[in-house]
């Protein structure tokens, strides 16, 4: 029977976005509907000698989840993970679907994707800290890696810990042109459901990472637009210009924009040693200031720059320069406004650590961690003129110091833990700390460490660095387990 047949890895990897709920399992649906076996997991026949699942009859057009803008999911038998007064969600190609409560006839699919919530027209305004009051909204996607990696674990401690990342809000990242087209609006949906479901407010946090010679100092996550004049205006009718159309369409819930990761960091510190980066700057500089005329004007929209990490621009001379510029960029995307700058994405550094202070292990940085960075940097930016000094602090993996021998490794780093869990003004003392919040998504991959590969790093081939390693932004099971087994405070 089908539960004498070993599955294989690469079976329980499979996604939750699965045609049939035998795809989930590992194993193909049918095309035909004789039913061989049933178990709980649904109807089972077999075909070119292997088992498959059989669909469920697809349901109504009047399934309750279409009404919100949500397809049916394809099976009864879908995963719950969220149930709310609407009913049973489950998630399948990266979206919500309703679990169909019961069998019907009827010709509409189950996994046909987003649907039509109608906006509100409510405007909502942010007032102060868009993190304070709100409830988080839960990244779809993300449950679904999850839900892969939790197939392939067998502890049960490990699962326990796994299910609890479900639970916690990351950001979404926005970083080609396809995949805003394909999760920007469908995403601002889901909030507004949330939203007409409980009667909270949903705050939804969004990365724009696609500028023109993306992260010039790095090679695994370069992006899909050259520094180019041509690029440019792709980046601004192709992807800003819709960015403002969906946020303006969806305007009765917050926003928070992260936005163009290392990008700035990289002008103060990487000019003059990086020719990639002196190609680059003009497009850095016309692309923030677009985007901040753009976005920062939208009264439901707070914008964070990037400020990379306390062993980047932690050191006095860096900070100074590093206020100049900041201060510049803003004031070239007026009217718009910016709320404040994050901290610490998709790298390691703790928040406090007490072992370290200014001398020959830190290189004389009098900021050797994250808290220390942002005390003295708020200072820095205020003196340079910047009215609305914010932060928000990634604390996805620095919840256990890492093994890195030198604070400026940022690959795929041994002895990883989940951090502080993502909360409004974590810090009593530290007004000017909008959030603790998981931007970098736990589990996916800094950069590949196969050396023949077009975009390896030599940061990712270091010792420290965690191999073999995918490309930047797949799953990395192996990196995800041990940052959850490590997790500080635990799940």
């Amino acid at each position: 029977m089908k539960a004498s047949i070993a599955l294989t890895a690469a079976a329980l990897a499979a996604k939750a976005s699965a045609a049939c709920f035998a795809e989930r399992l590992g194993y193909p649906c049918c095309s035909g509907n004789e039913v061989v076996y049933t178990d709980n997991d649904g109807k089972w026949g077999v075909e070119n000698g292997n088992w498959c699942g059989i669909a469920d009859a697809p349901a109504q057009a009047t399934c309750w989840s279409l009404s919100q803008g949500y397809p049916c999911c394809s099976s009864s038998n879908a995963e719950v993970w969220y149930t709310d007064a609407s009913g049973k969600w489950g998630v399948e190609n990266r979206d919500w679907c309703g679990i169909p409560t019961g069998s019907t006839g009827g010709s509409t699919g189950g996994s046909t994707g987003g649907g039509n919530v109608t906006p509100s027209n409510e405007q909502y305004t942010i007032s102060g800290n868009p993190f304070k009051g709100v409830e988080f909204y839960i990244n779809p996607y993300y449950v679904e890696e999850v839900d892969g990696a939790i197939a392939q674990m067998s502890d049960s401690s490990l699962i326990a810990k796994a299910e609890k990342m479900k639970t916690y809000s990351n950001a979404i990242w926005l970083d080609t042109i396809k995949n805003m087209q394909s999760w920007l609006e469908s995403n601002l949906q889901g909030a507004q459901t949330q939203h007409q479901s409980s009667g909270k407010d949903i705050l939804t946090v969004f990365v724009v990472y696609d500028l023109p010679g993306r992260d010039c100092h790095a090679l695994a996550s370069n992006g899909e637009l050259l520094a180019n004049d041509g690029d440019l205006a792709r980046y601004k009718s192709e992807y800003i210009d819709v960015i403002e159309g969906h946020l303006k369409t969806y305007k009765s819930q917050p926003v928070v924009l992260i936005v163009e990761p290392d990008s700035l960091a990289n002008l103060v510190t990487n000019l003059e040693s990086t020719p990639a980066c002196a190609d680059s700057e003009k497009y850095y500089l016309d692309g923030h200031a677009y985007l901040i005329q753009k976005l920062g004007v939208l009264p439901h929209v707070a914008m964070y720059l990037d400020i990379g990490h306390a062993f980047w621009l932690g050191w006095d001379d860096n900070r100074e320069k590093a206020g100049k510029v900041y201060a510049k960029v803003i004031s070239s995307g007026a009217p718009g406004n910016v709320r404040g700058f994050t901290d610490n994405v998709s790298n390691y550094t703790p928040w406090e650590d007490p072992t370290l202070s200014r001398g020959p292990d830190t290189e004389w940085n009098p900021c050797p961690d994250e808290k220390r960075y942002l005390e003295a940097i708020s200072k820095d930016f205020k003196s340079a003129g910047i009215k609305s000094v914010y932060f928000v602090s990634d604390s996805s993996r620095n919840g256990k110091k890492v093994d890195r021998k030198h604070p400026g490794e940022w690959c795929n780093q041994t002895g990883v833990g989940v951090g502080a869990r993502p909360q409004a003004s974590p810090v009593s003392g530290m007004d000017y700390l909008d959030a603790f919040y998981w931007i970098k998504p736990l589990g996916e991959s800094d950069g590949t460490s196969d050396e023949s590969a077009a975009r390896f790093d030599g940061y990712c081939g270091h010792e420290t660095a965690m191999k073999p390693a995918p490309e930047a932004g797949q799953w990395f099971q192996k990196h995800f387990e041990q940052g959850i087994k490590n997790a500080n405070p635990p799940l």
